[in-house]
């Protein structure tokens, strides 16, 4: 496909340049022709390549029309794809019996894809493998993310000058207090939870007690999952794996492969020529016969679909900080994702809602106009949800009253808490001769300011409003539940916890993924087989994209970075939280700060 469009914008351009089409014509010419590519083919006896270095997301990516026309030309791709995708994808290809195995294959980018993500597309490739269908897997540095997903796998290879890390996970945390004091900005702070980390950030120069046992016990359920699975695979015991990690950490390639972890240590065109006695040789690559996962989804996707049933079930999306109004991309805006729900509610074909939440909260007014058009929703029809890596804080109070709740084991979910955060500027502005003069009718008339730290009184506001916010929060887990109260505050105190955990505590239902929610929905709406399932908010087709959006976008083609951008860009990062904090009374439920784990 990127070899039409590229010629075909070639050839057309010109076209343009010789008869001096307007940009109109140029851009009708380019839709006409380029839906006319019957798109990529598939062989016999090939195999499935899936690029590690790829960003699983929830939703699908909406790549604007200028990524398009840049990819097109360019001959390279986006790294993302939707989880959706990849799960449809390769359960195709377990029934396709052009596809005989699937190859595993490490790049120079990292991928963020969370455990819990990589936990549902690990079963999809288990049921691959059931099927009676080979799994290869090799990459130069295995890291505890891909090798999770390679361990499943019948033969893992590592390069000869690489090496496997398996040495558990971490979690390093970024505090800015020392920072702010220096330069003049002041901070208060309103919260209730004693785990509520979600300020120390801006106050603190490391973590607190609560918030260093709550992230060991997080990180702690996430290892126990990673060598429960890994080890089962690789037959070995989790003792086994982890005394791997604490006596070596990282192996060279031998030491791997003496200790069961790696089965080769090969070099990947020796990998490729073990998978050319399967497939035979392609002639275009000389290479064996495969196709990307990127492009077979494609196919999987053009499949004759269950169009005919006219019962649907509605999977919609909350990817993202959820905002106060509309949002931007990457966020769940409020209004936005209610009037949404509020459609499939109302239209009659839907008859079952599937929320996937991946989201680590943030307005609690947003989340609330969420929760109601759920809670209406539910009235009508089905809601069951599925978290996915985070369902924390915000992402959890939009859950709690589903039908059903699935998490994975290795979610991040609960972190039921509220905190206000109120920055002011005075100490820097004055120090640069910035001062400021207010006239009044009221005490309290200028408490938003951030020309001046609040004075007692206007905290003391600003704290009873998080009192009532949390004890709605508590009441709202407690009533959805059906658990008493004070049993939802002995857990709750904003403390953040593991899928598995969360379960035992009775805050979800079922561990299970994606696949499991939508089966549930099927079920309780007593739909059988008729049915069909219909993603939102949709994907925009290329000659929307072309149309509306020829001029926006950039190109996302990840790359490697050096520690100093990767260090950058958490910076970035959490800058970005800062920005998204719009409640209107300043009022959140979010969980500790981008708990990042390594």
């Amino acid at each position: 496909m990127r070899d039409f469009l590229k010629q075909t914008f070639a050839t057309l351009l010109g076209i343009f340049i010789f008869l001096g089409l307007s940009v109109g014509g140029l851009l009708f010419l380019i839709i006409a022709t380029a839906t006319k590519d019957t798109g990529p083919q598939v062989k016999d006896k090939s195999v499935l390549v899936f690029d590690l270095s790829q960003n699983i997301t929830d939703s699908r990516p909406n790549s604007s029309a200028r990524e398009v026309v840049t990819d097109a030309l360019s001959g390279s791709e986006t790294d993302t794809i939707s989880l959706r995708s990849v799960l449809d994808t390769i359960d195709y290809a377990t029934q396709d019996p052009k596809i005989i195995a699937l190859y595993l294959h490490g790049s120079d980018g990292n991928s963020s894809s969370g455990f819990a993500t990589l936990k549902e597309v690990r079963k999809a490739m288990t049921r691959f493998k059931a099927a009676g269908k080979k799994i290869y897997a090799y990459d130069v540095d295995w890291k505890e993310r891909e090798y999770y997903l390679a361990s499943v796998a019948d033969s893992i290879a590592v390069n000869p000058i690489g090496q496997l890390e398996i040495n558990g996970l971490s979690s390093e945390g970024m505090f800015y207090a020392g920072a702010l004091q220096k330069f003049g900005v002041g901070v208060q702070v309103t919260r209730v939870g004693k785990y509520k980390s979600a300020v120390e950030p801006y106050l603190l120069t490391k973590r607190s007690p609560a918030n260093k046992e709550q992230t060991e016990k997080l990180l702690g359920d996430l290892w126990s999952e990673f060598l429960t699975t890994t080890s089962k695979d690789r037959k070995m015991t989790v003792p086994q794996l982890q005394k791997i990690a604490d006596t070596q950490g990282i192996l060279n390639p031998e030491e791997a492969r003496k200790s069961g972890l790696t089965d080769k240590v090969a070099y990947s065109d020796e990998v490729s020529a073990e998978l050319k006695t399967l497939t035979g040789e392609d002639e275009e690559n000389k290479s064996f016969r495969q196709i990307a996962l990127k492009t077979y989804a494609k196919i999987a996707d053009d499949r004759p679909k269950k169009r005919d049933a006219k019962n649907q079930i509605a999977v919609i999306y909350a990817d993202g900080e959820i905002v106060n109004g509309q949002g931007t991309a990457g966020q769940v805006g409020g209004d936005r994702l209610a009037r949404q729900i509020r459609d499939l509610r109302l239209d009659d074909e839907v008859k079952a809602v599937v929320l996937r939440v991946n989201s680590p909260g943030g307005s609690a007014t947003a989340s609330e106009i969420i929760q109601r058009e759920l809670v209406l929703a539910r009235k009508v029809k089905p809601v069951v949800v599925s978290m996915g890596d985070v369902a924390a804080s915000g992402g959890y109070w939009i859950s709690t009253y589903a039908d059903r709740i699935f998490a994975e084991p290795n979610t991040i979910t609960g972190s039921i808490g509220v905190f206000g955060l109120q920055p002011n500027i005075q100490k820097i502005a004055n120090q640069n001769g910035l001062t400021w003069d207010v006239v009044k009718t009221g005490r309290f008339a200028d408490s938003q300011t951030i020309s001046r730290p609040k004075t007692p009184e206007e905290l003391e506001l600003v704290q009873r409003s998080v009192n009532k916010i949390y004890d709605q929060f508590l009441t709202k887990v407690s009533d959805s539940r059906k658990l008493q109260k004070s049993r939802v505050a002995e857990i709750a105190q904003g403390r953040v916890w593991s899928g598995a955990e969360a379960k035992s505590l009775g805050l979800v239902d079922e561990l299970g993924g994606l696949e499991d929610a939508v089966k549930e929905a099927a079920t309780r709406a007593k739909l059988g087989d008729d049915w069909h399932l219909e993603e939102y908010p949709k994907k925009s087709t290329l000659e929307e994209k072309l149309l509306g959006q020829f001029l926006g976008g950039s190109e996302t083609k990840a790359t490697p970075s050096d520690p100093f951008t990767s260090e950058f860009k958490k910076i970035q990062a959490d800058l970005e939280s800062l920005r998204a904090m719009n409640d209107p009374r300043g009022v959140y439920v979010r969980l500790p700060f981008n708990l990042r784990v390594d």
